[in-house]
């Protein structure tokens, strides 16, 4: 039991390299994106160091606050700065998708039915104010939407699923029942992984079948954008909640202490929320 001036204290780390060597991944990316599309050799070298040097910064930073969680350090102020990092991240990700589909609405309800009122006959023939444009000016195959009862359905269903397996480990955890919370947590991984194969797949056929690509107007570019990202958060939440399941296996997280379960949940269910979304506003409509 902690006393009272233990619980008013505030941990402060000790000097840390990991800043420094997160600094020279983010250097070595950089400089290899610029190179890579220029075609240069060592640019795709620079980007691989560079994703080497970031996960390697990642195990290592992340392995530290671990063992400083696991052997006290972590009391209620610590806990609480966590909780508000956390929720302050989250923010920012509901700021960079309404940033996203701030564009789709804007294009859909405003500029598509403005260059309709108008004739813009002369910027190239046959323009159409419908949505999805079918037409526009360097497309020079016609493509398709795709469709909503399809794989994206199947998708929504699995998110929520999984959206309610991670409850499900949560309750799990609350009662103490270990085996619930990492079968919960292992379910959820899966159906993420299921997902994320799904919207491969899915990709594949929209190049091969619909002929929907970046380049298919404003409606390509926004859905690939949209969905594009919402996949990376998806697969980053997997990978987050991989690594939390491999902690449980080694007995880590309690009925008190599970903040970091917490965190990998919040963030899941956000990425179920923007899914949603997506389903609603991208396929459905």
């Amino acid at each position: 039991m902690a006393t009272m001036e233990e619980q008013n204290r505030y941990f402060v780390p000790a000097p840390s390299r990991w800043p420094m060597v997160g600094a020279l991944a983010l250097f070595c990316i950089g400089l290899g994106a610029a190179l890579a599309v220029n075609g240069m050799l060592f640019g795709k070298l620079s980007l691989a160091l560079g994703a080497a040097i970031l996960v390697y910064m990642l195990i290592g930073w992340f392995g530290d606050v671990v063992r400083e969680s696991r052997g006290g350090s972590y009391l209620g102020w610590e806990d609480m700065s966590f909780r508000w990092g956390m929720g302050w991240f989250i923010f920012s990700e509901v700021m960079f998708f309404g940033a996203f589909f701030g564009a789709l609405f804007w294009v859909r309800t405003v500029s598509v039915p403005e260059l309709g009122s108008m004739d813009y006959k002369m910027l190239y023939p046959d323009f159409e104010a419908s949505w999805p444009l079918a037409t526009g000016p360097g497309i020079t195959e016609a493509y398709r939407a795709m469709e909503a009862w399809g794989l994206p359905a199947i998708n929504t269903m699995i998110l929520l699923t999984s959206g309610a397996t991670v409850t499900w480990a949560h309750w799990g955890l609350l009662a103490d029942k270990r085996d619930q919370f990492k079968l919960g947590l292992l379910v959820t991984v899966l159906l993420g992984c299921t997902f994320l194969s799904l919207q491969a797949y899915e990709y594949g056929h929209a190049f091969s079948h619909l002929h929907l690509t970046l380049a298919s107007g404003a409606y390509g570019m926004t859905f690939f954008m949209l969905t594009g990202f919402h996949g990376l958060h998806v697969l980053l939440g997997s990978i987050i909640l991989f690594v939390v399941w491999l902690r449980s296996l080694s007995g880590h997280f309690d009925v008190k202490h599970h903040f970091a379960f917490e965190a990998a949940s919040w963030y899941w269910h956000f990425v179920d929320v923007v899914w949603l979304l997506l389903f609603v506003f991208v396929y459905w409509l």
